[in-house]
């Protein structure tokens, strides 16, 4: 068979060249009052984006909003975009004018990965698309989980603290007048017309009556000179 020749590499490099030229990228900026303005890091980022020849498809820009606040107008467009698969890259200027949170931005960047969209940080010089991009993300995961768990670590200390000092936890026990409970099951009424009759869950009706069935359950007589037997047997013991 005869052996298949390599394309030119200045056809290879023409075709790396065209697949760059039809990125399309989606550019955010914010600030965070209204008397700022968002030309400084547009400028750099077009700037950025014309350098190596991308097609910006929309510029997306939060006036008078803060990066605590994971629901911004622009931001949900520029995310609604990214899941049409209008976007091959999003660009920032900075990771704090796309999200305060490590727990915003880790959603956001697990959430462009599946959708294979890149995600390009100006400032810092961060690429996801590149190895070290990948290293980067991994630490900022890394970073997010090590914050869950010292969150879940200080509430449950706070509950241990608060069970110690004898504070009941959850929701407060609900009162349920078992004597006209056992008067409506008498009549015939089924446990769930007594629990929609007193409007008390179907669930804790059944769970009173099982509780005062054990308590008023007299004691077998097996279990009682058992009882009555155990002294005797520590005696001779």
């Amino acid at each position: 068979m005869p052996r298949q020749r390599k394309p030119p590499h200045y056809l290879t490099a023409s075709l790396v060249s065209a697949v760059e030229h039809t990125m399309r990228v989606g550019i955010y900026a914010r600030v965070s009052t209204r008397d700022q303005s968002c030309e400084m890091q547009l400028r750099d980022l077009r700037a950025y984006c014309a350098a190596r020849q991308l097609t910006v498809v929309r510029e997306y820009v939060d006036l008078g909003v803060s990066g605590t606040k994971d629901s911004r107008p622009q931001l949900n467009e520029l995310m609604g975009d990214a899941r049409k698969r209008k976007l091959d890259a999003v660009l920032v200027f900075r990771f704090d004018r796309f999200a305060r949170s490590s727990r915003h931005l880790l959603i956001a960047l697990e959430e462009f990965r599946a959708l294979g969209v890149q995600f390009v940080s100006y400032q810092e010089n961060l690429d996801t698309s590149s190895p070290l991009g990948q290293a980067i993300f991994t630490i900022i995961s890394a970073v997010a989980q090590l914050e869950r768990d010292i969150i879940c670590e200080r509430v449950s200390a706070g509950i241990r603290n608060a069970r110690a000092k004898g504070k009941r936890l959850g929701r407060p026990r609900q009162y349920v007048d078992i004597d006209r409970v056992l008067e409506m099951r008498a009549s015939g009424m089924s446990l769930g017309r007594i629990a929609a009759t007193l409007k008390i869950g179907y669930g804790t009706i059944r769970e009173r009556l099982d509780a005062n069935r054990r308590k008023n359950q007299p004691e077998k007589p097996g279990n009682a000179a058992a009882s009555m037997e155990c002294p005797a047997l520590l005696e001779v013991s």
